[in-house]
């Protein structure tokens, strides 16, 4: 039976598994807490994929403490051999006496398995304290295990009036550097940052993180951030050989054409080519989505213009909007956000629901969902 102080524990495994956002991936971000007579004697979370889960950490931390304790944890222990041994059969060696859970794992390795175990060896175990924030914790990584694709997170700079370049393709700068800075924390915290050609033929984008204010990796110093893997899609090769995109780190670009030439000169610089057809002529986007799914990716932060925003829009694929929204109009002539073409009806209209507005620097920070 859940009491009021549960809350306030798994609040806490909750910040710790936050400690996790630009780390983890592909595994689920994760906190424990091991609670006895009132106190906490342990805490940990899941730093990286092939290291110890939070589970670990929190038992190591409290010892003998842990037997007769309560557990709080934000996703169901694993119960499979994966890179590291099964979390509930560490609790259940522990010898905890209650364990509180967020969340049931989505995993199909896991979902339920780990819960039963504990059950089985007698550990009462309670399930949904704080599920909402758990899930939107790891959105992603959901989404990846209950669809098969990542969850996709469009990000756009713009004026007020809706407008992302001028006419010519002009966009650098409509926001401010506060905004440009922020926005790196969320390609550090995405597994891949996703882009069409033109935007690399245009501005040469790097879609790397630059010099974030980086999380701490454990409290009280330290700190990593991984790169993302930069996606281009280029349905002829069109990518410039010098294109910055290729250069210090992982690229992958998806085209439609075989071009073995083209190939192997990407190949030969570092980049990974991946040919996938939808027989129109154009990379077959259900098949990309699903290969970066199959790659780990969790949470893919699209940066792209109006053409591959409104092609992904259409197929209902976006899942939220990161909208920097600058003070300033640009006119009728400047390009817009996604070129969904002419709607007849206001039931075609794309609808979004309100999750956050705030000032960064001298622009607006909106985050909306798309309306499933």
């Amino acid at each position: 039976m859940l009491v009021k102080e549960d809350s306030s524990w798994m609040a806490e495994a909750l910040h710790l598994a936050e400690l996790g956002l630009y780390t983890t991936s592909p595994n689920p971000r994760v906190g424990c807490v091991v609670v006895r007579d009132g106190k906490a004697v342990g805490s940990g979370w899941h730093r990286r994929a092939g290291e110890s889960h939070a589970e670990v950490y929190a038992l190591r931390e409290a010892g003998e403490a842990a037997r007769g304790a309560t557990a709080y944890v934000t996703l169901e222990p694993c119960s499979h051999h994966g890179r590291t041994p099964p979390c509930a059969d560490a609790l259940v060696r522990a010898g905890v006496a209650r364990v509180v859970v967020a969340v049931q794992d989505a995993n199909p390795l896991v979902a339920g398995q780990g819960i039963a175990r504990l059950r089985a060896a007698g550990i009462e175990v309670e399930c949904g304290l704080m599920e909402a924030a758990a899930r939107e914790l790891n959105a992603g990584f959901f989404a990846r295990m209950t669809r098969g694709r990542p969850l996709l997170r469009s990000k756009v700079g713009m004026s007020l009036d809706g407008r992302t370049a001028l006419s010519n393709g002009v966009s650098q700068w409509i926001t401010g550097a506060e905004a440009r800075l922020d926005v790196q924390h969320w390609r550090a915290r995405a597994c891949a940052v996703l882009t069409g050609i033109d935007t690399i033929l245009c501005d040469d984008a790097q879609l790397n993180v630059r010099n974030p204010s980086r999380p701490p990796l454990a409290r009280g110093g330290g700190a990593w951030v991984r790169q993302p893997l930069r996606v281009v899609l280029d349905s002829r090769l069109r990518i410039p050989l010098e294109a910055k995109v290729l250069r210090g780190g992982a690229t992958l670009i998806y085209a439609a054409h075989q071009n073995d030439k083209k190939i192997n000169q990407l190949q030969d610089v570092g980049a990974t080519v991946v040919v996938l057809p939808d027989g129109n002529g154009q990379v077959d986007l259900p098949a990309m989505l699903r290969d970066l799914a199959a790659r780990g990716c969790n949470e893919v932060l699209v940066e792209a213009g109006a053409v591959l925003n409104g092609a992904l829009l259409r197929a209902g694929w976006v899942d939220e909007l990161l909208l920097y929204v600058a003070p300033a109009l640009l006119g009728d002539a400047a390009r817009g956000i996604a070129a969904l073409g002419e709607l007849t009806d206001l039931a075609q209209r794309v609808n979004l629901t309100w999750q956050d507005v705030r000032q960064i620097g001298k622009d607006l920070r909106i985050i909306v969902k798309v309306a499933s």
